[in-house]
């Protein structure tokens, strides 16, 4: 997993207020190896989906944490001294200035909560 995947990052908001968001049916339609859409605003926060296989590459977020919730498979979440593993229904935050990446060895589908300004592939 030493190639860095094509990371397809869509931060248009995809549903505005009082819309249904329909997760399995954006899983079933997702046929990239990374895929993370922005799902929805929630006051100065946005909610996004990510569907990832593969490694996402060592960054950090100067002004804003970052928090991981799986909904499905088994998600590394590697820090600079250990790495967190999170299974399904399982979340953690990544405060803002931690170094920090991703590592999926199977597809993992989850959903991740930021403030709007978030750069998602780091400072």
């Amino acid at each position: 997993m030493s190639e860095r995947p094509d990371y397809q990052m869509h931060m248009d908001t995809l549903f505005g207020y009082l819309a249904k968001v329909d997760v399995p049916k954006l899983v079933a339609a997702c046929d990239e190896p990374w895929w993370n859409q922005t799902l929805c605003e929630v006051n100065d926060c946005v909610i996004r989906l990510g569907i990832i296989c593969g490694e996402f590459h060592w960054h950090k977020h100067d002004e804003e944490d970052e928090f991981f919730f799986v909904l499905q498979g088994n998600l590394l979440l590697d820090l600079e001294h250990e790495t967190v593993e999170l299974g399904v229904h399982q979340g953690y935050t990544v405060p803002k200035g931690v170094v920090h990446r991703t590592r999926a060895p199977e597809k993992v589908v989850m959903l991740m909560v930021e403030k709007g300004s978030v750069v998602p592939t780091g400072d």
